[in-house]
């Protein structure tokens, strides 16, 4: 059996991962938390299930499915160039985080997929469940986007179980409000996206929710001029979220699936405000 057959390998690491992550913000928080873990942890973890739920059963074929048909068929970039494996699996994971980038910058962009977005940000803390805190629809479309980018560039099998592990984790990490050394941080974030710059991204301020927006690999930041490396406020002492849907009680399930669907009267008077950032 290899990493391409194995059904349980995601969920095990995935597991692994969550109770790690979450041990390790106890012990070394970065913030005090606003908000009681168990009602925000119920709602995020809530999303995570239905949406995996709605995925599977509307769309069955899974992005590693996908890579597989591809190279059976020599369908896509790197099935019908000839270079090494171990290179077009290099290549096609790159490939793949910046199109992830894209899809964040375009999420963000849109006012129709912001509105899918844009719960992802009204959580008031971030923690190792924020990372996992995203609207079934959006789930749904960003699996047949990657889909589509798995297809179109022939990703080797192996490479997209890969990108897959490693976009969980990082997802887990960057969002969890862990406190690392300033020094390892500034090292990390070389190479990795890490909890103090993607905090950033999740401030009030819309100049900083519109930065950082890579998930895996921070260098698409700094290329395409989107990078901030430290927010107006303090990490300790700015305001994470949106200045909408900031009661406490839009932190249950029920009101995180309807969000989206909920109008911003203040808003939509103000022709946009803060709640959706600018292009």
């Amino acid at each position: 059996m290899t990493i391409t057959d194995d059904p349980l390998l995601r969920p095990l690491i995935f597991g692994i991962l969550l109770i790690l992550f979450a041990v390790c913000e106890r012990l070394l928080p970065r913030r005090a938390l606003t908000h009681g873990r168990i009602s925000r942890w119920s709602g995020n973890l809530g999303v995570l299930v239905i949406g995996s739920i709605v995925a599977r059963a509307i769309l069955p074929v899974a992005p590693i499915g996908v890579a597989i048909w591809a190279q059976r068929q020599d369908v896509g970039l790197f099935n019908v160039i000839d270079i090494p494996v171990l290179l077009a699996g290099i290549l096609a994971f790159l490939m793949l985080d910046l199109w992830i980038y894209a899809q964040h910058r375009l999420f963000h962009w849109a006012p129709l997929l912001w509105r899918l977005h844009r719960m992802h940000h009204t959580d008031m803390d971030l923690d190792v469940t924020s990372g996992l805190r995203f609207h079934p629809l959006e789930l749904l479309l960003s699996l047949i986007l990657k889909i589509i980018a798995v297809c179109a560039l022939g990703v080797p099998p192996v490479a997209v179980v890969v990108f897959e592990i490693v976009l969980n984790a990082t997802s887990m990490f960057n969002h969890s409000n862990l406190a690392l050394p300033l020094k390892l941080d500034a090292a990390l974030r070389l190479i990795v996206v890490t909890p103090d710059m993607h905090r950033v991204h999740h401030s009030i301020r819309p100049r900083e929710t519109n930065s950082n927006f890579g998930f895996n690999i921070p260098w698409w930041d700094r290329l395409f001029g989107t990078y901030v490396s430290e927010p107006v406020d303090s990490h300790t002492s700015m305001t994470i979220g949106l200045p909408i849907f900031r009661d406490h009680r839009a932190t249950r399930l029920k009101q995180l699936l309807i969000q989206p669907f909920i109008e911003d009267r203040e808003a939509a008077n103000n022709k946009g405000g803060e709640e959706t950032p600018p292009p």
